[in-house]
C-alpha cells in the first residue's frame, strides 16, 4: 500500500524533526550549538522509508526561531507529538521509524561535546522523547 502525505503533513514531520535538532542546539548553549545542529541534521538525512524521503526533501520547515530554548520548545515539543499522532493515524508502520530517526538525531546531537552529554542536553533529550511518546 502506497502512502501519500499532503504538503501540510510533510511540513509537520519536517518541523518536528528539525525542530528537535534546533532545540538540542539551543540547549547546548556555549557548547558549540553549531556542531550540535550539524550532527543532528546529518543524522536526519540518513532516515529511511517514507520518513527518510520526507526529511530529505529540500523544502521549508516551520519557524524555528526563538529568544530562548523555552520559546523553541513551546513549538517543537507539541509538533513532535502531532507528528507521531499523524503517522499513527495515516501511516502506522512509519511511526516507529520517525521516532527512532528523531532519537538517533538527538543522540548524534548530544555526542558532539567531549565526554558524556551535559545535564542540559540530557534533560532536553528526555523532553523530546517524552513528546514523541505522548502521542
Amino acid at each position: 500500500m502506497s502512502i501519500t502525505l499532503n504538503d501540510q503533513d510533510k511540513l509537520t514531520l519536517r518541523t518536528a524533526a528539525y525542530g528537535a535538532v534546533t532545540l538540542m542546539a539551543a540547549a547546548a548553549g556555549a557548547d558549540s550549538p553549531h556542531k550540535v545542529a550539524t550532527q543532528g541534521s546529518i543524522a536526519l538525512t540518513t532516515g529511511t522509508g517514507l520518513v527518510g524521503h520526507v526529511l530529505a526533501e529540500k523544502s521549508s520547515v516551520g519557524d524555528m526561531s526563538g529568544k530562548s530554548a523555552a520559546e523553541i520548545a513551546d513549538r517543537v515539543l507539541p509538533a513532535l507529538t502531532a507528528a507521531m499522532q499523524l503517522l499513527k493515524k495515516q501511516a502506522p508502520e512509519e511511526a516507529d521509524n520517525f521516532r527512532s530517526t528523531v532519537l538517533v538525531a538527538v543522540e548524534a546531537s548530544a555526542r558532539t561535546s567531549k565526554g558524556e552529554p551535559g545535564p542540559t542536553l540530557t534533560a532536553t533529550a528526555g523532553k523530546i522523547t517524552a513528546a514523541l511518546d505522548a502521542a
